[in-house]
């Protein structure tokens, strides 16, 4: 039988909790490194199994790993071949999707099978793909392989994106470093791993303008250098975190984040009521000062905007408010699959369509067994536990720790009662 949490809630939890390095700045990165034929050492990797799966298919086309220590890795890509990539890990995660950027700048022709990854709806990768023809790629669909296939010499263009698709536009970064000339991509997505990939790319020895904003340039450059990089703090988990001590009651000091990251989601926080305070690298959490939590109107954009991967969180919070709250996510059709799961508990919710719900609160919840259907749904059940009557509990765990480092270790250090059986 697979693992689970068993929790019992009703803990209020206090003390300090370490923010891990990003795993989705981590994924590109990692894809990044490619477009060097020298080695590049990257810090603060989190131990999550979408990273070490992404080390992994390195590995298997053909790079050198040297683990300098849990966190820090030396990878030397001189050598990779992409007919070695590995089909059974490549399907595992969606990040895998981003390697296609560097391949294509560096081989002109290979195929990649399908990218995985969370169930939160029909993500395609249609803005990917019509990216990539626009910069004049083919792209062929068969036998449930992707072909690609570059021209000979690979200019820079300009190109205007669909959507603020982060993978699309991260892919585009990474194609247009080592194309000729200049390449402007408009209506780029701003988010900071979107904006750790410019910051590598620059260390790397590329000419890159607009880094965190929607119009990015690029001059190409024939070869990039190895270099060394730290990834940045993980905002989602510093996220978490914050809802988990302003649920709990509880106080508390996270450490090793950037609040810049966060400043609308710390923004909604006040507005409901959570007692925190905003340092240079740390955020402070104190008891609330009213009974009760507020209700808000929730709606998800592309950053600088409300994540929507705070979203399934933050729905678990407005269970304790006072009053009517409403969340609207247009990004994914299935991103309420925790909504089904809250209900359950007793949460009193009504979901208006794909992209909207209703939660009236408060409402007390209650133990019950329910699954983590994706890393952030799986994230905001376990702080349901955490406040629930009785004892929950939590299947399906590989898919929260796809995202999450040691949740459960960091959650006991701050009092949870929370058990792996």
């Amino acid at each position: 039988m697979a693992d689970r949490f068993l929790i019992k809630g009703g803990v209020p939890l206090s003390g300090e909790v370490e923010i891990s390095g990003y795993k989705n700045a981590a994924g590109a990165i990692l894809a990044a490194v490619l477009l060097s034929k020298e080695a590049s050492i990257i810090d603060n990797l989190p131990q999550v199994t979408d990273v070490l799966d992404q080390i992994e298919i390195l590995n298997k086309m053909g790079a050198t790993i040297e683990w300098q220590n849990q966190k820090k890795v030396k990878i030397n890509p001189a050598n990779i071949n992409p007919e070695n990539i590995p089909t059974d890990l490549f399907e595992k995660m969606r990040v895998s999707v981003l390697l296609v950027g560097p391949l294509l700048a560096r081989f002109r022709k290979f195929k990649i099978p399908h990218p995985g990854g969370d169930k939160i709806g029909l993500r395609p990768i249609s803005t990917h793909l019509e990216a990539l023809k626009e910069f004049g790629i083919k792209v062929e669909e068969k036998d449930g392989f992707y072909n690609f296939e570059a021209p000979g010499n690979l200019e820079g263009k300009k190109v205007v994106l669909e959507e603020f698709s982060v993978s699309a536009t991260e892919i585009l970064m990474m194609l247009a470093a080592l194309s000729e000339g200049k390449t402007t991509i408009e209506l780029a997505a701003a988010e900071p791993q979107v904006q750790d990939l410019g910051n590598f790319l620059k260390k790397m020895g590329l000419n890159i303008e607009g880094i965190g904003t929607h119009t990015i340039t690029i001059e190409g450059k024939r070869e990039l250098n190895g270099t060394e990089f730290s990834i940045c703090p993980d905002l989602l988990e510093a996220g978490t975190f914050v809802v988990a001590f302003a649920l709990t009651k509880g106080q508390g000091k996270i450490k090793n984040v950037n609040p810049q990251h966060l400043t609308m989601f710390l923004k909604k926080m006040k507005e409901i009521g959570v007692n925190l305070e905003i340092l240079q690298n740390e955020i402070l959490i104190y008891p609330p000062s009213s009974v009760n939590f507020k209700p808000t109107k929730i709606q998800v954009l592309p950053y600088p905007g409300f994540p929507t991967d705070l979203q399934p969180q933050t729905s678990v919070l407005l269970t304790q408010a006072q009053g009517k709250s409403l969340i609207h996510d247009p990004l994914y059709e299935n991103r309420f699959q925790h909504l089904h799961e809250l209900r359950k508990m007793g949460a009193d919710i009504e979901i208006t369509d794909p992209h909207r719900a209703l939660i009236f609160g408060k409402t007390e919840l209650t133990g019950n067994k329910i699954s983590a259907l994706d890393i952030r749904s799986g994230a905001s059940l376990i702080l349901a536990g955490l406040i629930a009557r009785g004892e929950t509990q939590i299947g399906d765990i590989p898919q929260l720790e796809r995202g999450y480092e040691k949740f459960d270790e960091k959650l006991k250090k701050l009092g949870a009662q929370i058990e792996r059986i």
